[in-house]
């Protein structure tokens, strides 16, 4: 008989929310962008990593050039009055997610004077929460690992002189580690281990009302993935309801699984305008479609084995919106200033919210400077400090000995941007 257990959150191929947008996405994927929170992503096309967001402002980038960048997220989670169904006080828990590197870089084409070719990678998806094994809540999830690399040629269009289309075809891989205990014995550890490629794509436009003005749209799909790896279980038997007694959690726990997960899909609006030759403004608007993530369900393929423990928790993420505001400002002919402050809302509900992904609404600050250092090369760095508002946790296993346990987060993250542009 199939054993299905729905587990909380996976944790996102490279590491983020670890990191640093809501849910498990990793905005993070240009450094001149990251010193404007974003505003104007879809719009700025600055250099050639503003095509994640937009791939039609793929048409500014003149000739053959190369742009590598590296992100470090740093984040901080601190679990406080940590209380398990019993009653019992837990400790309270530090550096619950997990600080991590993601890496992007693209190099992109002037085929000729209105087509361009480009071909990007980057991680967009990720997240690393880990606790120690005996904490209060380790039934509901010990560790969580999700990890994604993304390849994405795309192709950009000089329709008009103001109108400029792009397309892009995303080649997706991910891969997910979950631990926790067995919720009726928390002596026992249970690993899930699952990966999955699959491809979605990505479309753009920018339209240029002036050489000072310009507005971007930029939508990203949805990529439904069906992980498939092993389950493993150790150091426990089985004494919940229904399971005979004295049957090891090896001969029930240990086999080949699989499960669904869907990327969400984003639609980006920017606006970008200089002022003058010193000033410029911008402004950003995203919505990512986190509705398609109500649950994780891993699927037991061992069918001749007998019916299990069956643990759920539902997720019923919301889809969500960001908001940011920006300014860049030109010091001289080499540096540029660049600020932003952003709005994030969290894909979390307060009923749902579980210890492996403990999101909540969040503000960022953010800081940047850029520096021309000759015709050819160039170099951007960012910084930004994103503060989460407090998030009550309340998360209850239903199923067989289910169990439940609140506490109380407090989250920051301090996100550092490097890249290097070069013009050929």
């Amino acid at each position: 008989m199939k054993k299905v257990l729905t587990l909380t959150a996976l944790s996102t191929l490279l590491l983020s929310t670890s990191a640093m947008a809501a849910g498990f996405h990793l905005r993070e994927q240009s450094a001149a962008a990251q010193g404007n929170a974003y505003a104007g992503a879809t719009a700025g096309a600055e250099n050639g990593s503003y095509a994640y967001y937009n791939a039609a402002g793929l048409t500014r980038q003149k000739g053959l050039q190369v742009n590598l960048g590296a992100t470090y997220i740093a984040p901080r989670a601190t679990a406080k009055n940590v209380m398990s169904e019993t009653g019992a006080r837990g400790a309270d828990v530090e550096n619950v997610v997990h600080a991590a590197v993601s890496p992007n870089g693209i190099v992109s084409y002037q085929l000729n004077d209105r087509a361009f070719a480009a071909i990007a990678a980057n991680s967009p998806f990720g997240m690393i929460t880990k606790y120690d094994r005996d904490w209060v809540g380790s039934d509901h999830g010990i560790t969580s690992d999700l990890k994604s690399g993304t390849i994405t040629p795309m192709f950009a269009y000089k329709a008009t002189d103001k109108l400029s289309l792009g397309a892009g075809v995303q080649m997706q891989y991910v891969w997910a580690h979950l631990t926790s205990s067995h919720n009726y014995s928390k002596t026992g550890l249970v690993t899930e281990n699952g990966n999955d490629f699959d491809m979605g794509y990505q479309l753009g436009a920018m339209y240029e009302f002036t050489d000072a003005t310009r507005v971007g749209v930029g939508y990203r799909s949805k990529i439904d993935h069906k992980l498939k790896g092993k389950m493993k279980s150790s150091g426990s038997e089985y004494t919940g309801m229904g399971v005979p007694a004295g049957m090891q959690a090896d001969a029930l726990m240990n086999q080949k699984i699989s499960a669904k997960l869907t990327t969400p899909a984003m639609l980006s609006m920017g606006v970008y305008h200089d002022i003058n030759e010193k000033w410029a403004v911008m402004a950003e608007y995203q919505r990512v479609f986190w509705s398609s993530f109500q649950n994780l369900t891993f699927v037991g393929d061992s069918l001749n084995k007998p019916q299990g423990y069956i643990s759920q928790v539902k997720e019923n993420w919301r889809d969500t919106n960001f908001y940011s505001i920006g300014t860049s400002y030109m010091l001289d002919n080499q540096w540029k200033l660049r600020l932003g402050l952003a709005y994030d809302q969290s894909a979390v509900r307060y009923a749902h919210r579980t210890p492996r992904i403990p999101d909540s609404d969040r503000i960022w600050y953010s800081f940047g400077l850029g520096y021309q250092y000759n015709d050819k090369l160039s170099f951007d760095a960012g910084y930004t400090y994103i503060k989460a508002h407090s998030a009550r946790m309340n998360s209850a296993i239903t199923g067989n000995e289910g169990s439940h346990v609140t506490a109380d987060y407090s989250n920051s993250v301090k996100v550092f941007a490097f890249s290097v542009n070069y013009a050929f």
